[in-house]
């Protein structure tokens, strides 16, 4: 136990100055919660010899019969929140916003046999207190969210002024909603948030529901990013939920709450609103509040207004990388007046990436990179999700001849989007930002600056499974994460197998079949040329027309191929067969993939081996192949 007052000397310390905590310990039952001392070299708050009476409940209480919430002794005896949090990654009690250590709490009797209990807790609980001269005579002890909102000039919030909200509030006849009892989340946007003017004028009684979460205390810490909640403003028409999202801006965690309304009318937009957390977690008589830097719901600026509207927001690099372009910045421009348009901003730590480093300071380069992430139509995350459901969709990009492709994974009934382009594959980490003329979706990688191997690539692409699958035979793929050589590989999508299967099922069967596996490298050979350069599309229709052929030597034969344009897609000639490449240009480290809708093969390519079996027409054929070759990988 000696070791363990060692790390609560600070909390121990208070403990001694305070007349009421000293009489407690000697004679009551009572349950302390107590910081370590790194927690109070870490709290900015006010120190005073009462804060430990927050920190103690009268009631002696072990972890397991911790209730949703537990009175303190500070005046007024305003409550401690208690939430437990079980998920994946933690099985934690927390105590407003301080994560308790369970294996260091600990119980003990005092002198008149009353059973007491520490906790330990890796912050310091941060009352809500008033201050000033004004607030000594009248103070108001332990407030609920309305006489908080009402009386917010008594507390000690640091700057921040709620005049505004409060005004709505009172016009709107709300007051009900903040004054109710029970345990609820109150989200309040503070008066810098009310600029322009006429933002006020959007706000109505549906918009101010939508900042209360009722019968959840959600601290910062105790709640998982992600995690919808639904809010008052849940109904029939409109509904609306909530959740919270953290990001690094450098060094510094960020915490900021979005609203998302999911279904929405005439007056109310679609979409996310994305607000910082400007004093999070301040704890009220039934919740807790949380002063948020702009209001939720209301969808009044651009995209161009919302990446320039905090110095330190979730995609400050991205703008400072606009920026930087300089005069005539037609991608500025693009943002400023287009009135449809998706932006696929990259977040701030994917502009870390050394790579995209280097990228950056090639401005011609990075304004093909850029206009990659910008598609001229709104794109909301619903309506790539039902685009996506019965083929592969891909939108055009503003640089020319550019799509992106989108694919949908599921997983416990969660949907989590990816978007490629330019052979770098993204996840969507935060989906449908609303703004006057699109949505903004932020995504973890900046699109169209390369990775991986051309190997890792066929490895984690799941439109390619099929051709990395039969190149993991005879040791084919090993060749493409060599980094001494350039690769152009014109890999045959999934459904370009399918569709062969379909046509020659018994060529297809062959082609897994254990002993074939020399064979199928010879055909995959015919798909490869390394050389000391890569091939894009443009290049080899530099090379090849339509009417001269580009013969360019594999490991097998050579290829001899001609290459076509028409309606803004491309085709390559084959043995006398066009095939359209359905993704041209997918960069990778040590090459470039040419996604094609056809193998080069033919069904004698599989005969002349003497290995074909008999005709097997089995069309669940291919996803028993998959599976099983996924099973055995």
């Amino acid at each position: 136990m000696a070791n363990e007052q060692m790390g609560l000397l600070m909390f121990l310390a208070l403990l001694s100055r305070n007349v009421v905590s000293n009489t407690s310990l000697h004679h009551r039952q009572m349950t302390l919660f107590a910081p370590t001392n790194e927690a109070f070299q870490r709290y900015n708050g006010e120190m005073d010899d009462n804060l430990v009476l927050y920190h103690i409940s009268n009631l002696a209480t072990s972890l397991t019969n911790l209730d949703y919430a537990i009175s303190s002794e500070l005046d007024g005896n305003p409550p401690l929140w208690v939430t437990r949090r079980r998920d994946i990654m933690h099985d934690d009690i927390y105590v407003n916003n301080a994560r308790v250590l369970a294996s260091r709490s600990y119980q003990a009797f005092n002198k008149n046999n009353n059973r007491q209990v520490l906790h330990v807790i890796d912050q310091v609980l941060q009352p809500l207190q008033p201050h000033g001269p004004g607030s000594l005579s009248s103070p108001v002890y332990s407030p609920n969210a309305y006489q908080f909102l009402e009386h917010s000039d008594l507390f000690n919030i640091g700057p921040h002024r709620l005049r505004s909200f409060r005004q709505k509030v009172s016009q709107l006849h709300k007051k009900d909603v903040f004054n109710a009892d029970g345990k609820h989340t109150f989200f309040i946007p503070v008066d810098e948030g009310f600029k322009p003017t006429t933002r006020s004028d959007l706000i109505d009684a549906k918009v101010v529901d939508g900042h209360v979460i009722p019968h959840h205390v959600l601290f910062t810490q105790a709640t998982p990013d992600t995690r919808e909640f639904e809010t008052f403003a849940f109904g029939d028409n409109v509904k609306v939920v909530i959740s919270f999202s953290t990001a690094m801006n450098g060094k510094e965690e960020i915490t900021y709450v979005k609203s998302n309304t999911v279904a929405g009318d005439a007056k109310h937009s679609r979409g996310v609103v994305l607000a910082d957390i400007v004093r999070a977690n301040i704890p009220v008589k039934n919740g807790v509040v949380h002063l948020i830097q702009r209001p939720l719901m209301v969808v009044d600026t651009s995209i161009i207004d919302f990446l320039k509207e905090k110095e330190d927001g979730p995609l400050c690099k991205f703008y400072e990388v606009i920026m930087d372009l300089g005069n005539n910045n037609q991608f500025l421009n693009d943002l400023t007046l287009a009135k449809d348009m998706t932006l696929f901003a990259p977040s701030n730590e994917a502009w870390d990436e050394p790579s995209v480093q280097n990228i950056v300071r090639n401005h011609q380069k990075l304004k093909e990179i850029l206009n990659l992430h910008l598609v001229r139509e709104r794109l909301a995350m619903d309506t790539i999700i039902h685009n996506n459901m019965n083929q592969i969709y891909q939108a055009p990009t503003a640089l020319a001849r550019k799509y992106l492709y989108f694919n949908v994974l599921t997983h416990n009934n969660n949907q989590t989007l990816t978007v490629e382009g330019g052979g770098v594959n993204a996840t969507v980490t935060l989906p449908n930002i609303a703004a006057t003329n699109g949505f903004v979706h932020i995504i973890d990688r900046v699109l169209g600056v390369p990775y991986t191997t051309i190997f890792e690539k066929l490895k984690t692409d799941p439109m390619l499974n099929i051709t990395y699958n039969l190149g993991n035979r005879e040791m084919f793929n090993q060749q493409l994460n060599d980094m001494e050589h350039r690769y152009t590989y014109f890999v045959p999508r999934d459904h370009a197998w399918q569709k062969f299967q379909i046509r020659h099922p018994s060529a297809f069967k062959a082609l897994f079949k254990i002993d074939f596996g020399y064979y199928t490298k010879q055909i995959l050979e015919r798909h490869v040329i390394r050389a000391g350069r890569a091939y894009t599309i443009s290049d080899l229709k530099l090379h090849a027309n339509e009417t001269h052929p580009f013969v360019m030597p594999t490991s097998r034969d050579p290829l001899r191929l001609r290459v076509k344009e028409s309606d803004k897609n491309y085709y390559v000639e084959w043995n006398g067969h066009w095939i359209h490449v359905f993704r041209p240009d997918v960069e990778c480290t040590n090459g470039i993939i040419h996604v094609i809708d056809e193998p080069f093969l033919l069904e004698s390519d599989v005969r002349a081996t003497g290995a074909a079996p008999r005709l097997v027409r089995a069309p669940a054929i291919l996803l028993v192949s998959l599976a099983f070759l996924r099973i055995v990988e």
